[in-house]
Protein backbone atom coordinates (compact mmCIF):
# COMPACT_ATOMS: atom_id res chain seq x y z
CA UNK A 1 0.00 0.00 0.00
CA UNK A 2 1.66 3.16 -1.08
CA UNK A 3 0.18 6.65 -1.88
CA UNK A 4 1.74 10.02 -2.31
CA UNK A 5 0.12 13.54 -1.49
CA UNK A 6 0.79 16.56 -3.51
CA UNK A 7 0.26 20.11 -1.49
CA UNK A 8 0.34 21.38 2.02
CA UNK A 9 -0.40 19.35 4.81
CA UNK A 10 -2.90 22.29 6.87
CA UNK A 11 -3.30 21.26 10.30
CA UNK A 12 -2.04 18.58 12.60
CA UNK A 13 -4.74 17.63 15.43
CA UNK A 14 -4.56 15.14 18.32
CA UNK A 15 -7.95 14.11 19.12
CA UNK A 16 -8.96 12.50 22.84
CA UNK A 17 -12.46 12.04 21.97
CA UNK A 18 -14.01 8.53 22.57
CA UNK A 19 -14.39 7.82 18.98
CA UNK A 20 -10.73 8.27 18.61
CA UNK A 21 -9.97 6.78 21.51
CA UNK A 22 -11.95 2.99 20.16
CA UNK A 23 -10.57 3.77 16.85
CA UNK A 24 -6.82 3.59 18.05
CA UNK A 25 -6.93 1.36 21.14
CA UNK A 26 -4.93 4.28 22.51
CA UNK A 27 -5.39 7.94 24.33
CA UNK A 28 -5.70 9.91 21.16
CA UNK A 29 -5.76 9.96 17.39
CA UNK A 30 -2.93 12.20 15.71
CA UNK A 31 -4.65 13.19 12.45
CA UNK A 32 -3.65 15.36 9.69
CA UNK A 33 -5.49 17.76 7.43
CA UNK A 34 -5.34 19.63 4.27
CA UNK A 35 -8.42 21.11 2.20
CA UNK A 36 -5.96 21.34 -0.91
CA UNK A 37 -3.76 18.50 -0.99
CA UNK A 38 -4.50 15.54 -3.46
CA UNK A 39 -4.11 12.10 -2.50
CA UNK A 40 -2.94 9.93 -4.77
CA UNK A 41 -2.82 6.02 -4.51
CA UNK A 42 -0.17 4.55 -6.15
CA UNK A 43 -0.30 1.01 -4.85
CA UNK A 44 -3.22 -0.84 -2.91
CA UNK A 45 -6.29 0.77 -3.84
CA UNK A 46 -8.34 -2.27 -3.86
CA UNK A 47 -7.19 -3.66 -0.47
CA UNK A 48 -8.80 -0.31 1.24
CA UNK A 49 -12.14 0.12 3.19
CA UNK A 50 -13.81 2.49 5.03
CA UNK A 51 -16.67 3.02 7.86
CA UNK A 52 -18.09 5.97 9.13
CA UNK A 53 -20.34 5.51 12.65
CA UNK A 54 -23.68 6.12 11.67
CA UNK A 55 -25.00 9.91 13.36
CA UNK A 56 -21.33 11.44 13.37
CA UNK A 57 -19.00 13.01 11.07
CA UNK A 58 -16.53 10.41 12.70
CA UNK A 59 -15.39 8.28 9.73
CA UNK A 60 -11.71 5.96 9.18
CA UNK A 61 -9.98 4.05 6.31
CA UNK A 62 -7.58 1.83 6.95
CA UNK A 63 -6.17 -1.82 4.60
CA UNK A 64 -8.58 -5.06 4.74
CA UNK A 65 -5.68 -7.02 4.66
CA UNK A 66 -3.36 -5.77 7.56
CA UNK A 67 -5.51 -3.08 9.54
CA UNK A 68 -3.06 -0.18 9.03
CA UNK A 69 -4.72 3.28 9.25
CA UNK A 70 -4.84 5.04 5.80
CA UNK A 71 -5.69 8.62 4.58
CA UNK A 72 -9.06 9.30 2.94
CA UNK A 73 -10.95 11.93 1.80
CA UNK A 74 -14.30 10.62 3.03
CA UNK A 75 -15.37 14.04 4.01
CA UNK A 76 -15.62 16.92 0.93
CA UNK A 77 -12.63 18.59 0.39
CA UNK A 78 -10.44 17.30 3.37
CA UNK A 79 -7.97 15.34 3.18
CA UNK A 80 -7.27 13.27 6.70
CA UNK A 81 -3.77 12.03 6.83
CA UNK A 82 -3.24 9.63 10.21
CA UNK A 83 0.36 10.50 11.00
CA UNK A 84 1.56 6.94 11.74
CA UNK A 85 0.76 6.17 7.85
CA UNK A 86 3.38 8.52 6.82
CA UNK A 87 7.12 7.20 6.15
CA UNK A 88 8.22 10.60 5.43
CA UNK A 89 9.50 13.43 7.76
CA UNK A 90 6.08 15.20 8.80
CA UNK A 91 6.53 18.97 7.80
CA UNK A 92 3.64 19.68 10.32
CA UNK A 93 3.94 20.31 13.92
CA UNK A 94 0.39 19.31 16.23
CA UNK A 95 -1.63 22.59 15.99
CA UNK A 96 -3.50 21.29 19.30
CA UNK A 97 -5.40 18.58 21.42
CA UNK A 98 -8.89 18.39 20.75
CA UNK A 99 -11.55 17.10 23.03
CA UNK A 100 -9.96 17.05 25.56
CA UNK A 101 -12.57 17.02 27.94
CA UNK A 102 -12.72 13.34 26.98
CA UNK A 103 -9.20 12.30 27.47
CA UNK A 104 -8.16 9.10 28.86
CA UNK A 105 -8.42 9.02 33.18
CA UNK A 106 -4.87 7.27 32.79
CA UNK A 107 -3.73 9.95 30.25
CA UNK A 108 -1.57 12.25 32.97
CA UNK A 109 2.10 12.76 34.09
CA UNK A 110 3.07 10.31 31.82
CA UNK A 111 6.35 12.44 31.81
CA UNK A 112 7.25 10.96 34.67
CA UNK A 113 6.97 7.36 34.22
CA UNK A 114 10.00 5.05 32.67
CA UNK A 115 10.61 5.31 29.09
CA UNK A 116 12.74 2.67 26.71
CA UNK A 117 13.73 2.83 23.60
CA UNK A 118 12.98 -0.43 22.85
CA UNK A 119 10.87 -2.91 24.43
CA UNK A 120 12.45 -3.84 28.30
CA UNK A 121 14.00 -7.35 29.34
Amino acid sequence: MTFEIEGDLESFYLCHCQHCQKDTGSAFAANIFSQSAKLRWLTGEDCITSFTLEGTRHNKSFCKVCGSALPNTLTQNLLVVPAGSLDTTISVEPTAHLFTSSKADWEKDLDKIAAFKSLPS
